[in-house]
């Protein structure tokens, strides 16, 4: 039986945000906080930050969808840069999302960020490109959506609440992750582009 490289991460994700839940000071060693990096070149924390979380349900949220989608995007990243490729496509993907972020805080000591939103923007946005007509369901609505309505929704709502800025989420950190996930899936193999195109021109729910 192969290896889940998407249940080890989810795995490990989910023992090391657990344990910051319970241990301060590792939460405040693994988050990203820009003075840590800047002075003190602490630059795993790019990486680090994307393993922990700020409560049971931000971890459950991110972990159940990156389960889902994360497994069809493995296998068919597997198959072309392999279980390293893959792996270093999700580490990666948490550094992409957030270096916007880090660099518009990069000297405001006040400034925190954790979770791994943006690595999983990237494995769901991938998957929206392989099958734009799969159903996601959101919340408690009990119908499923076209991925693809999913993804204009949620790119929308990203932005305009990361231009409101009225709340805690990252949301830049969204954006960046499903604009790298994209871009990745598309440098790995072209031949997705007309695929999605013809995919969106002959619709397919399910």
């Amino acid at each position: 039986m192969n290896l889940s490289i998407t249940l080890v991460i989810v795995i490990a994700t989910g023992i090391v945000s657990w344990l910051a839940f319970n241990n301060r000071q590792l939460l405040d060693r693994l988050i990203l906080w820009p003075p840590a990096i800047d002075r003190h070149k602490q630059y795993d924390r790019l990486v680090t930050h994307g393993f922990i979380h700020a409560d049971l349900g931000h971890l459950l949220f991110n972990m159940i969808t990156l389960f889902f989608f994360g497994r069809p995007v493995e296998q068919a990243f597997t198959g072309r840069i392999g279980a390293i490729g893959f792996v270093l496509f999700y580490l990666s993907a948490i550094v992409v999302a957030i270096l916007p972020t880090y660099l518009k805080h990069r000297h405001d000591a006040q400034y925190r960020s954790l979770g791994a939103s943006g690595a999983v923007s990237a494995v769901l946005f991938a998957f929206i490109l392989m099958a734009p007509w799969t159903g996601i369901y959101i919340f408690f609505i009990p119908i499923p959506i076209p991925a693809i309505l999913y993804a204009v929704i949620y790119v929308g709502y990203s932005i305009w609440m990361d231009r409101r800025g009225t709340d805690n989420v990252n949301h830049s950190a969204h954006l960046w992750g499903a604009g790298y996930g994209v871009l990745f899936a598309l440098v790995m193999e072209p031949a997705l582009l007309p695929h999605f195109l013809s995919a969106l021109a002959n619709p397919s729910f399910g």
